[in-house]
């Protein structure tokens, strides 16, 4: 399979499959070419959506129900990894190796989420220890919220889904999903897929189409109880203010740091921060994007991660061989063309790369940077990332925590009184330790701090996001 079917994809409400007059075309991100149209949301399709949503809530769905529903969906996924990993290189333009991982991660994020179906509990909680209080008994029970919107970016529109839609199944919730209106391709083949699985009518609805109408006609909907939304700090941002008293959870932005001291194995940090800092093009939240290298390390670290870098493939996503495909947009890549560029007016120094090809950015390493360039100080998310050295371990802490972001952030040491004071003073929501920023498995904890978001992702911890903790009080 080398092209997405050229047919018209329509919404997903209650079950059934809507088309619509107006589309939009999904574009073949390496040639640019359309591979399919989708169905454009109105206002009434995402009230029609939230209401079937509702509705839904009200017929039973038990615990091992939802096991079952998304287990079948894992080994569906599995069975169908290479149709789906196919699409996945056409519309995201990631390569096709690490496409065919994305679609092992989604299957496996949503196995974690059927488990945790089976353990969400409560507590007894002692009220009989208070004076008066010797005749009761309490304990805490865990209930859905109710409808959640999920919102996707494009940048992993398989597995980010999984991680939105998987644990708020297996919780017993309604989604309403909405994945980026330049890859949701596969968001539409998982939704038919998950009808297969079994998933009641109504438990999932999708809607395609602009991405800021939808989202406005969610946040204006009050049957919406909970958002979950992955993208930037600015629609976060927005989504918490027009929410009110909703539940929101945030999976933001960042500008990932990595910091490499001198004791460490230079070898294994150059080669994992060469992998980590390019991949999926550097558009990934946790990509590396700032080294620091202590100096006594900085001349050798920078010739292996020069090497290293030196021997990845740019090029056609659907190649066997290729490392790093086209950015997301055209446009993409050449804002990331002019920041660097940028950079190098203000002194900063291209080691390699800084090159473009359409959407195709060669990766870039940049030295002599400074942390008032936007290539440090901003989100890049394409594959740039600049080297710069320090001194003494207060210096370069104080580095990583001079950043709006705070999602994840990387430290090569085999100096543990280093590790663990970078532990409690790094402002970050998970800090990698002899790995680079970029490591996730998804049943960990994951999200950040400051313009990063908060709330966790994982299935586990997004679960307790989406329910909420009720007492119960028994007078004997």
């Amino acid at each position: 399979m080398t092209t997405i079917a050229t047919e018209q994809y329509g919404l997903y409400i209650n079950g059934q499959w809507e088309k619509t007059i107006e589309v939009m075309d999904v574009l073949n991100k390496y040639n640019q070419e359309i591979t399919a149209t989708i169905s454009v949301a109105e206002k009434e399709h995402v009230n029609a959506a939230v209401q079937g949503a509702k509705e839904a809530l009200k017929v039973p769905f038990s615990p091992y129900a939802r096991y079952e529903v998304l287990m079948k969906a894992a080994e569906l996924l599995l069975e169908r990894r290479e149709q789906f990993a196919q699409v996945l290189a056409l519309e995201v333009g990631k390569p096709i190796r690490e496409s065919r991982g994305e679609i092992e991660r989604a299957a496996q994020t949503l196995v974690i989420s059927a488990e945790e179906a089976k353990r969400i509990h409560g507590e007894g909680v002692p009220v009989e220890a208070a004076p008066g209080s010797e005749n009761r008994m309490a304990f805490t029970v865990r209930v859905p919220v109710g409808v959640i919107a999920a919102i996707t970016p494009f940048n992993v529109p398989i597995n980010l889904v999984c991680h939105k839609i998987g644990p708020a199944i297996a919780a017993g919730n309604s989604v309403v999903l909405k994945p980026a209106e330049v890859t949701p391709i596969c968001a539409l083949m998982l939704a038919e897929l998950m009808e297969e699985a079994g998933l009641p009518k109504g438990r999932l609805q999708l809607l395609t189409g602009d991405g800021a109408k939808i989202g406005e006609w969610l946040l204006e909907n009050k049957d919406v109880n909970m958002f979950t939304f992955t993208g930037s700090p600015r629609v976060g941002e927005y989504i918490r203010l027009k929410a009110g008293l909703r539940k929101v959870a945030l999976e933001l932005g960042n500008n990932s740091a990595t910091v490499v001291h001198h004791d460490a194995n230079i070898e294994q940090a150059a080669s994992l921060i060469a992998q980590k800092s390019f991949n999926n093009a550097g558009q990934v939240c946790i990509s590396v994007q700032r080294v620091y290298v202590h100096e006594k390390a900085f001349e050798g670290f920078l010739n292996v991660l020069k090497e290293k870098t030196e021997n990845l493939v740019v090029g056609d996503p659907l190649d066997e061989l290729t490392d790093i495909g086209p950015m997301i947009r055209l446009r993409e890549a050449e804002r990331v063309e002019n920041w660097v560029n940028e950079a190098v007016e203000q002194g900063a120094v291209i080691v390699l790369g800084g090159k473009r090809d359409g959407a195709l950015y060669e990766p870039t390493i940049l030295t002599n940077v400074n942390d008032d360039m936007k290539v440090c100080r901003q989100e890049v998310f394409g594959p740039v990332v600049s080297v710069a050295t320090y001194k003494e371990i207060d210096e370069v802490i104080a580095k990583v925590n001079d950043s709006d972001y705070g999602l994840q952030a990387g430290l090569f040491t085999n100096d543990l009184q280093f590790a663990m004071k970078a532990a409690r003073e790094i402002e970050v929501g998970g800090l990698i330790i002899n790995d680079a920023s970029a490591y996730r498995v998804d049943h960990m904890p994951y999200g950040g701090v400051k313009n990063s978001g908060n709330g966790k992702e994982g299935p586990k911890y997004a679960i307790e996001e989406m329910t909420e903790e009720r007492i119960i009080v028994l007078n004997l």
